[in-house]
């Protein structure tokens, strides 16, 4: 450890973890809108369960935003600068869109609810790309963890808002009136984007950065410079790897609990939405103040390990039988160790990109971590089926294995680290 320790308390008192507060709830509150949500009131209509499932294709801008993301490195609005003016532009354009879905019928127009979700879903990653670049060029090095943590919690609440809170409205009020709601709440999005500062600027006001004078060197600049870099493909493999096993686990929790275990979907739902979710707050908060402490390599590695250990917690559920005690237990552990190390995963993430082209590099490794959630989940029922539930997550947990051991190679990859050694 290094002899510089930072005030973890210091940090989180920080105004610009409020900035992270606020904005990490923007990010968040369009997700549920055009996921659950949307689901819960097709159902409430009688829409058929063939066409709710295919709705879940709305959600396909989220996977692959890096291929625009290179005009929000390239083209710097008239106002407010190159990162604000798009985060303004984006959350106007989405207070709109979702606001409008309230006034068709997802029974009667099915097309027009389509077409706006998709709209929802591209102008939500798109957000989504300058708010990473943002926070990436906003916060100091040493910030990133407990900025990272306090995102994690801005995030989570908009998503029990949009989610639980729109549906307990919708028992009351018309789902025109929910949808407008949850538009207003993106107001403080906006809001915060006319008070935050523009990062990267000098002191008289001059932009550090100069945006590339083509498209076409916007768009491959970016990977050239990432891909130029000493252990660059090591660097993909770990960005795929560092969650693999716990995204395995996740995928097949839900039925092992449920259908192997016994539990209800009310117990279930309680535990997991709620004890589950103040968890990963608590895990990503406690992560980013250790951050403070550790270095990113360190904390990376042990959060990494307790993430992987984590996983084989719940084949306590194999002797305890149907406990509620015993799967809040589990839910809390997973959930806890699941919100540090994704506190450590996204200042790596920030930590790797180049600030000339921020937006365009965060949104290929965010990406990158996208193909590891949707490849790993699609043979894991098969994997249940062939060897059983124990060695299902035994496996999961070994798979946490090969990411831990690329951080031998850390050092090479030239991250920009907190002020913090090892």
């Amino acid at each position: 450890m290094g002899n510089k320790s930072i005030n973890f308390i210091n940090v989180y008192l920080n105004r610009k973890m409020l900035l992270m507060l606020v904005l990490g709830f923007a990010s968040g509150m369009p997700l549920a809108l055009t996921g659950s949500t949307l689901s819960a009131w097709m159902v409430s209509q009688n829409v058929d369960i063939k066409t709710i499932g295919i709705f879940s294709l709305v959600g396909i801008p989220y996977a692959f935003k890096f291929l625009w993301s290179p005009l929000m490195d390239r083209f710097v609005p008239p106002f407010l600068g190159r990162r604000r003016g798009w985060m303004l532009i984006t959350q106007l354009i989405l207070i709109i869109s979702i606001a409008s879905m309230g006034f068709f019928n997802p029974a009667s127009e099915p097309l027009m609810i389509a077409a706006l979700a998709v709209a929802v879903a591209f102008f939500s990653s798109s957000q989504d790309i300058v708010l990473d670049a943002y926070r990436t060029e906003y916060l100091n090095p040493e910030e990133r963890g407990a900025g990272s943590g306090v995102w994690i919690m801005g995030y989570r609440i908009a998503i029990l808002v949009s989610g639980a809170v729109a549906l307990i409205l919708s028992d009351h009020i018309s789902w025109r009136y929910v949808y407008i709601i949850m538009s207003l709440f993106l107001a403080v999005g906006c809001i915060a984007t006319f008070l935050a500062p523009e990062p990267l600027k000098t002191n008289d006001g001059a932009a550090k950065i100069i945006p590339t004078p083509t498209i076409s060197e916007a768009v491959i600049l970016p990977f050239v410079d990432f891909f130029r870099r000493p252990g660059a493909v090591e660097i993909i493999l770990f960005v795929i790897l560092y969650k693999i096993g716990d995204v395995a686990a996740a995928q097949m929790t839900t039925p092992y609990i449920l259908s192997h275990i016994g539990f209800s979907k009310t117990e279930l739902g309680t535990i997991y939405k709620g004890f589950g979710m103040a968890a990963t707050i608590v895990g990503s908060l406690v992560g980013g103040a250790i951050m403070t402490r550790w270095s990113l390599k360190l904390s990376l590695f042990w959060f990494g390990l307790l993430q992987g250990i984590s996983t084989i917690s719940f084949t306590v559920l194999e002797f305890t039988g149907r406990k509620l005690w015993a799967l809040s237990v589990v839910i809390a552990i997973e959930n806890f160790t699941g919100g540090m190390g994704t506190a450590a995963y996204t200042a790596l993430l920030m930590g790797l990109c180049n600030k000339n082209f921020t937006a365009t590099q965060f949104a290929l490794l965010s990406s990158l971590m996208a193909v590891s959630r949707y490849v790993t989940g699609a043979p894991t029922g098969y994997l249940v089926v062939g060897v059983g539930w124990l060695s299902f997550f035994t496996i999961c947990t070994l798979l946490a294995i090969p990411a831990l051991l690329l951080l031998k190679r850390y050092e090479v990859w030239g991250v920009e680290n907190n002020t913090q050694t090892t």
